[in-house]
């Protein structure tokens, strides 16, 4: 099991302290390891939600704004306020974020 396996194991059972430990040694080794908080998606508000997961889907903002009718800088700025929220600073970190939030979802369900 590689030390990113672990950390996802660590944050789909809620494990913080271990997880927190794994994440210091990705961080250490050079490897991005954003947060995956089960509840992420609990944060966001409903267009947020449907932004990020078009942009985890790697639509532009020109290609979100046409299809939920609004402008680009209004879904910069979803996505402006949404990066904080999730602990997230790119669009990658933003769909791994959507990925372990549905995966866990799943699994609940």
């Amino acid at each position: 099991m590689t030390l990113q396996a672990a950390r996802e194991v660590f944050d789909a059972l809620g494990a913080s302290a271990w997880s927190d430990r794994a994440r210091q040694e990705l961080r250490a080794a050079g490897t991005s390891s954003p947060r995956r908080d089960p509840a992420a998606a609990d944060r966001l508000t409903s267009t947020e939600l449907h932004v990020a997961q078009l942009a985890a889907e790697g639509l532009t903002n020109r290609e979100i704004g046409e299809r939920l009718y609004v402008s680009p800088r209004t879904v910069s700025t979803h996505l402006q306020r949404m990066f904080p929220k999730l602990g997230v600073t790119s669009r990658g970190e933003l769909a791994a974020v959507l990925r372990g939030t549905m995966t866990y979802a799943e699994d609940v369900v």
